[in-house]
């Protein structure tokens, strides 16, 4: 398959010369002129939209879009334990894939192609993103040691699964310190090991996580896990807001990627981890949403807005972390994270994930800096077309793939019962 992008303003080009994007196989050939004797299948034509990588949610929670609003405003355990939890208990899996797939399509319609999702039903994510034609990387979360058993079971069924799908990619997912005991973290390590996966863990998220493990440990979470040998694997931490100086040294050590979800934490009264100085430290730093029933909205240009801003007000300096580094917190770092390769950035070789942002509106006017306008300017409704995979699924804010009218009638029943 082959497919030529035409007359687009390239993120990573002079801001003023348009080109053309060539793809072959869902792989970009060529960015400026397509080579000679390409002959596309297909054609899209930018007419002079801002052409840029799709942008990477590094950790959210699919099914849980249809929990939006049902918990607001309450302090984190009492969200998490009265408000969440007795809800997902009612879900079921035909509800989370409803669920999943309005994610993906609110995500897209954000410039979102590629999402992290820590769940707890098996399938419903996977198969709503190969409906819809986006990247997932799934993993099903599991606590234990009670009822441990059976859902390792499940997580390795998924995998079996869509372990042959193109776009389908596994983590292994311990929800947490505080839901699972050393031992069974151990196992859960020990398995990823086993079948090369990486981790997917939230850690140090709260002010109550910290304290517990200092009581009942002796030491931080971070500390905690690295003394049960747990980063072995290729992990990924979300949050990692209440952390230590030794903490971030540890991280970096250990070769841990932190997924930043600055709403999130706001919302939940959990805090801002500290961004700068993990990145400072040399720590991969991504950024996710995490869910909408947190967040409310899974939105990624507000995420990489709010990233830039936060930590120029926290540390006092507007040159911390600049337009460009907060791009790539939610692209190429992201990737990273996910250890999907060649992904995030807008370069021959790379991962056809594009989108194509109108620039002919207020917010983008004048356009000088073009990562500076995507940071501080784009609230994500300037996105046009969203090319995934080398395959056009949003083209001129128009889903080709699936019917939101038959998605939008099933989220309103599922909100009747839920």
């Amino acid at each position: 398959m082959k497919l030529l992008v035409k007359n687009v303003l390239p993120i990573n080009g002079d801001g003023k010369t348009l080109c053309d994007v060539a793809v072959t196989n869902g792989i970009i050939t060529a960015i400026g002129r397509a080579p000679e004797g390409f002959a596309p299948d297909d054609t899209v034509e930018g007419g002079g939209r801002l052409c840029m990588p799709a942008l990477v949610n590094a950790h959210t929670h699919m099914y849980m879009s249809v929990l939006r609003g049902a918990a607001d405003d309450l302090p984190f355990m009492q969200w998490l334990f009265e408000g969440v939890m007795p809800r997902e208990d009612k879900m079921d899996v035909g509800q989370a894939y409803w669920g999943s797939l309005l994610s993906c399509v609110e995500m897209i319609r954000r410039g979102c192609c590629t999402f992290n999702d820590m769940h707890l039903f098996p399938g419903a994510a996977a198969r709503a993103a190969q409906d819809i034609g986006m990247r997932a990387v799934v993993n099903r979360a599991v606590t234990g040691p009670d009822g441990g058993e059976r859902r390792i079971n499940e997580m390795l069924g998924e995998i079996n699964e869509f372990k042959g799908c193109r776009n389908v990619y596994f983590m292994i997912a311990p929800h947490a310190i505080y839901t699972c005991s050393q031992e069974y973290l151990t196992k859960l390590a020990d398995i990823a090991e086993e079948l090369a996966l990486p981790v997917h863990i939230h850690l140090s998220e709260s002010v109550a996580e910290m304290n517990d493990c200092l009581r009942d440990h002796g030491c931080t979470p971070v500390e905690y896990l690295v003394k049960m040998g747990f980063f072995k694997n290729k992990t990924l931490a979300a949050h990692c807001v209440q952390l230590t100086e030794t903490d971030i040294l540890l991280l970096a050590e250990h070769g841990v990627s932190v997924a930043a979800n600055p709403k999130s934490n706001l919302k939940l009264g959990n805090g801002i981890a500290p961004v700068y100085q993990l990145d400072k430290a040399g720590v991969n730093v991504c950024i996710g949403t995490d869910s909408a029933a947190s967040n409310n909205s899974l939105n990624m240009f507000s995420e990489m807005n709010y990233t830039a801003l936060l930590h120029k007000g926290t540390n006092g300096d507007p040159t911390v972390i600049p337009a460009r580094k907060a791009f790539e917190m939610a692209t190429v770092n992201g990737a990273k994270a996910l250890c999907i390769d060649k992904l995030g950035r807008l370069e021959p070789g790379w991962k056809a994930d594009l989108v194509l942002l109108d620039t002919d509106v207020p917010q983008m006017m004048p356009l000088r800096d073009l990562y500076a306008a995507v940071v501080y300017s784009c609230d994500g409704s300037e996105t046009d077309t969203v090319i995934i995979d080398g395959r056009p699924v949003y083209l001129h804010k128009e889903f080709t793939t699936i019917d939101t009218e038959e998605l939008y009638y099933n989220i309103r029943k599922i909100a009747e019962v839920i």
